[in-house]
């Protein structure tokens, strides 16, 4: 009997529509003429769901009881062998069986349907992989419960992702299409959240396709294909400033649109031999291009172009570089001594990809280096060993030549070394050429005595030439070569001038900047209070124990503040190097100084702001305080004249009157104090471990409890919080959402942790979630809504001044939080109270938190 096959439909969170495909799937199947047999398909009290379960045959399941006594539907596997279906469906294939069943896991009884020949159809989530369940647990706070194991799954015969996007499953959610209306806006705060649905999304998505490599690998392996594709790469292209870069990063592109979750690295390497013909325009479209396709672009100093590249490389980790094909010189063809000749060779194992390109193999379009190399300085000695024996033997094919002649011919090819070689060759040509004319040319012939003394003149004044010659050459050699490093520290300083403006301008990034440059471990910025005091270490970048000593560091610059120095440590710099050190030092400096004005301007600006909310108080107490003072006076004036006269209704209806504007009075008179406290910077608070509901039943007393529901998941940890702050701000948001959406209920929803929101430093945030339905607000007016004295479409009198948001976000950021605005799905505002979760001894709350209640 042929083994049956299973189809499982995967599903990244629940509600994305397994069930649906699947029921979808039989139906398609039933219409083919196949026989289809439901075993046990859950609705989850879903309509659609439950419609696409009529008109296909269902084998009724087992009612068992759980261990609460609750009556569970199970599947009755006897019964359907016994119907032996072509086609069973089998929902969750995750599922335990209750106690009872005839196996302990369900896809034990689908593995009982499959060797009976029966095809099965099923659903899973990809939370319930057991390879997944610490990613999952991490994203979601949620432990993974009912896993299975990964190979079970990949046995498979078909696994089909029933993809849906976060933002439509959300709104979903919201239509009330996955969960009642009470459970909506808890799960949209909870397991709903964007954040949440785009990491299960991924790691779905990540988890098929390595399924898909893995079946590609198979099938090369079975049809002897012994080159695989790599799974994930990070390659990086070398850059030389010429046009063929665009080329190398499109190449480099094409490499990595071949496997998932690859990076693309682009680097400009910096040398003193760089070319003249480096376009800075090319490079920066380049980089651009890079950015573009979702790189990253870097530029290195280094002398030795081959051997920086190779250690950017393995710096980052690279799997894969792609270079240019070299330009094809006959000597460096000949030596091997080309630039990609040598990352070819000392690559290791790393893959290197030589790209042809239009400007490859045009090896004698392209001038010589300016500056003098070893490898010329070596062919200059090499001439000048056997240049004069050839010129001497050539020479005497004509005897008759005088010595003036040979002279100059033996001139020319002293200068000829000069201009390869440089001063040293030259010089030993030099002499060699006057002692074979000396022996060969002047009389006596054949000897070194010298019997003209105008051949002696001779001979000194063409050693003189020769050496005046070679000076020139080795001159013009060093000032070019100073000439092309200063180019270089210039484009260096450019690009680090340009990532300043445009990128992360902080101390750090530009430590990173100055170690990726130099190539060195660490970089340090090191302060001191005076001169004569010690080195404090303030900023260090890169990954050093312990970290470069200020003192006695050899590559260490002081800057224009004598009080301050930047380190290295790593390597050892050249002279040129630390040149452009001192000059990557003034311009932090500068970086510096540009911060401490910024700080001061921002201190300014936060005194102009303090004096505008002066002005508005001002103007809030002469108009908005001025209505229930005198609706007070008014009252109590009445009360005091005819208070024998007036009924006793009209005397409680005053005093009503005089205490609901003395109310009023109040809250104005704390949020204007708040709010001066605020802008003053005096709003100090003294954060502690604060239980959520302990804040929000204190906060809600007075509030009418028949609109607000609370919905806080058991056992929340604490947040450092200011108590009293903590009340304000949620009895602000709260009081808005009842003003502002009068028809609808408000919804407090508590999140123990919010993993994605984490600060700088890595802590983890807590969050209260308040929730209405009401009119919502435009994205446009967010920003202003949290502004001082600004009420939503210029809202009638009695709806306070505009201070109940504004103090909200002043409280929540003095307590290290974030107040934020989101648009409920379905429609309304939901205000995010998110603060720091509390690493000190847990608070023990005046309630227990035991679950969803409601008040």
């Amino acid at each position: 009997m042929a083994r049956g096959t299973l189809r499982i439909f995967l599903g990244a969170a629940e509600g994305a529509g397994t069930t649906f495909s699947m029921l979808r799937e039989a139906h398609r199947l039933a219409d083919c003429g196949r026989d289809v047999a439901v075993g046990i398909a859950a609705d989850h009290g879903r309509q659609e769901t439950r419609q696409l379960l009529d008109g296909l045959d269902a084998v009724a399941a087992r009612l068992l009881q759980d261990g609460k006594g609750a009556e569970v539907p199970e599947l009755d596997l006897a019964a359907v062998l016994d119907r032996r279906p072509d086609v069973a469906v089998v929902d969750e294939y995750a599922h335990a069986n209750t106690p009872g069943s005839r196996n302990e896991l369900r896809r034990q009884d689908i593995e009982e349907l499959l060797a009976a020949g029966i095809d099965v159809l099923s659903t899973l989530r990809i939370q319930h992989l057991a390879s997944l369940t610490d990613v999952i647990a991490a994203v979601t706070d949620q432990p993974g419960r009912e896993t299975v194991p990964d190979d079970v799954v990949r046995k498979a015969d078909h696994v089909e992702l029933v993809d849906i996007s976060p933002e439509l499953l959300r709104q979903r959610v919201a239509d009330g299409k996955i969960y009642p209306k009470d459970m909506i806006d808890s799960a949209l705060a909870n397991e709903f959240r964007l954040g949440n649905l785009f990491a299960l999304r991924e790691t779905a998505l990540i988890w098929l396709a390595d399924q898909v490599d893995e079946s590609l690998a198979a099938y090369r392996a079975s049809h002897g294909i012994t080159t695989t594709w790599p799974v994930r790469e990070r390659v990086v292209v070398g850059l030389a400033g010429g046009a063929e870069g665009e080329v190398l990063i499109r190449r480099a592109s094409r490499i990595l649109s071949r496997a998932s979750g690859g990076e693309l690295v682009a680097v400009h390497v910096r040398s003193a031999e760089e070319r003249p013909a480096t376009s800075e325009k090319l490079l920066d479209a380049q980089r651009q291009l890079v950015a573009d396709l979702g790189g990253t672009s870097h530029t290195v100093s280094g002398d030795d172009a081959a051997q920086s590249l190779l250690e950017f490389a393995r710096s980052v980790n690279a799997t894969q570089i792609v270079i240019g094909a070299s330009p094809g010189h006959f000597w460096s063809r000949l030596l091997g001594a080309g630039t990609g000749n040598r990352v070819v060779r000392d690559s290791g194992d790393i893959d290197v990809h030589m790209v042809s390109h239009p400007g490859a193999g045009r090896g004698l379009a392209r001038p010589a280096p300016a500056a003098l190399g070893r490898a010329r300085t070596t062919t200059g000695f090499i001439l000048a060993a056997v240049l004069p024996a050839a010129i001497t033997a050539l020479l005497s094919v004509s005897p008759d030549l005088n010595l003036a002649t040979q002279t100059l011919v033996h001139l020319t090819g002293v200068m000829a070394v000069a201009f390869i070689g440089g001063l040293w060759p030259a010089v030993l040509a030099a002499v060699l050429d006057s002692l074979l004319l000396n022996y060969f040319e002047t009389a006596p012939v054949g000897t070194f005595n010298i019997s003209d003394p105008q051949n002696v003149f001779a001979l000194l004044v063409f050693l003189s030439a020769a050496v005046a010659v070679s000076l020139v050459v080795g001159l013009s050699a060093r000032r070019a070569r100073e000439a092309i490093r200063a180019r270089a520290e210039a484009a260096t300083l450019a690009d680090l001038a340009r990532d300043a403006l445009l990128e992360d301008d902080t101390v750090a990034a530009f430590l990173g900047k100055v170690r990726e440059t130099f190539q060195v471990r660490a970089a340090a910025l090191y302060t001191r209070a005076a001169e004569s005091a010690g080195w404090e270490l303030q900023v260090l970048a890169g990954d050093t124990a312990p970290p470069p000593d200020a003192a006695g560091a050899a590559d260490s610059v002081e800057l224009p503040d004598p009080r301050t120095a930047l380190v290295l440590s790593g390597r050892t710099l050249a002279a040129g190097e630390r040149l452009l050190l001192a000059a990557h030092g003034a311009h932090l400096q500068l970086l510096r100084q540009r911060h401490a004005l910024q700080r001061r301007l921002q201190n300014t600006a936060k005194l102009a702001e303090g004096n505008s909310v002066r002005t508005s108080i001002l103007r809030a107490v002469s108009h908005d305080l001025r209505t229930p003072l005198a609706g007070i006076k008014l009252a109590v004036t009445a009360l005091q004249r005819q208070n024998r006269k007036l009924p006793e209704d009209v005397q409680a209806e005053m005093l009503s009157t005089i205490e609901s504007y003395a109310e009023r009075l109040g809250v104005l008179i704390s949020n204007l104090l708040d709010m001066s406290r605020i802008s003053s910077g005096s709003a100090a608070p003294l954060t502690a471990p604060v239980a959520w509901r302990d804040a929000i039943e204190d906060a809600l007393r007075g509030i009418p409890a028949d609109r607000i529901r609370i919905d806080l998941t058991p056992n929340m940890p604490a947040v450092d919080a200011d108590l009293g702050m903590l009340e304000r701000v949620i009895a602000n948001i709260v009081e808005n959402a009842l003003k502002y959406a009068p028809g609808s209920d408000v919804v407090i929803v508590g999140v123990p942790w919010v993993p994605d929101a984490a600060d700088d430093g890595g802590t983890p945030f807590g969050e209260l979630r308040i929730v209405d339905h009401g009119q919502g607000v435009p994205p446009a007016a967010v920003v202003a809504m949290f502004q001082p004295f600004q009420r939503l479409d210029d809202a009638p009198e009695g709806l306070g001044i505009g201070l109940g948001l504004a103090v909200a976000k002043g409280f929540t950021e003095a307590m290290g939080g974030r107040l934020l605005a989101e648009p409920t799905p379905g429609g309304g505002l939901t205000m995010v109270i998110r603060l720091p979760l509390s690493t000190g001894p847990r608070m023990s709350p005046r309630h227990t938190e035991a679950g969803s209640a409601t008040s």
